[in-house]
């Protein structure tokens, strides 16, 4: 049996260069995959960067809110128990009669009552026609006055409490 010798060496001629072609081919693809990868790293690293700054942010955001708030809460606090107080020595110099409430008389409308007129020691009374309160009189005006700055002050709180969570609103511009 005769080898052709020619035959062979071309089947192996085109077998090595299959080889060194596919070899090659690896080696080109595989540094283009090898560069994809870097890149695709390098993106997912920045996103990774650009998402732990925006959670930074976000979290300095609440906890300023919630200092202002804090502070907010605060003030309202200290303004409802300056008003409780103030209320308080109010009431108290009314029941000792240290203070007296007194309303002023229109002088034509007080001409057919029999009204005291509220005189102070000493002296004349030049002005205007007073007359004094009943103790108990006053102290309901005390307590109705007491419940209305409680409120003002509530709505003063909830209103700044309002103003401060739109203010830091993250979903308007």
């Amino acid at each position: 049996m005769v080898v052709p010798w020619k035959t062979v060496g071309a089947v192996a001629l085109v077998l090595i260069g299959a080889g060194s072609t596919w070899q090659f081919q690896d080696w080109r693809y595989g540094k283009q995959l090898a560069e994809q990868a870097r890149q695709h790293a390098e993106i997912l690293n920045q996103l990774t960067s650009a998402a732990a700054t925006a959670q930074q942010a976000e979290h300095d955001k609440r906890l300023a809110l919630e200092q202002l708030l804090s502070a907010s809460e605060k003030t309202h606090f200290r303004k409802m128990s300056d008003a409780q107080r103030d209320q308080d020595r109010l009431r108290d110099r009314l029941a000792t009669s240290d203070l007296r409430l007194s309303v002023l008389l229109d002088a034509g409308s007080a001409s057919g009552c029999s009204v005291l007129a509220a005189t102070s020691t000493g002296g004349l009374v030049h002005g205007p026609v007073r007359a004094e309160l009943d103790p108990a009189h006053a102290q309901r005006i005390v307590a109705i006055t007491d419940e209305g700055d409680r409120g003002l002050i509530a709505l003063q709180a909830c209103q700044a409490y309002v103003k401060a969570l739109s203010s830091h609103d993250p979903a308007r511009p």
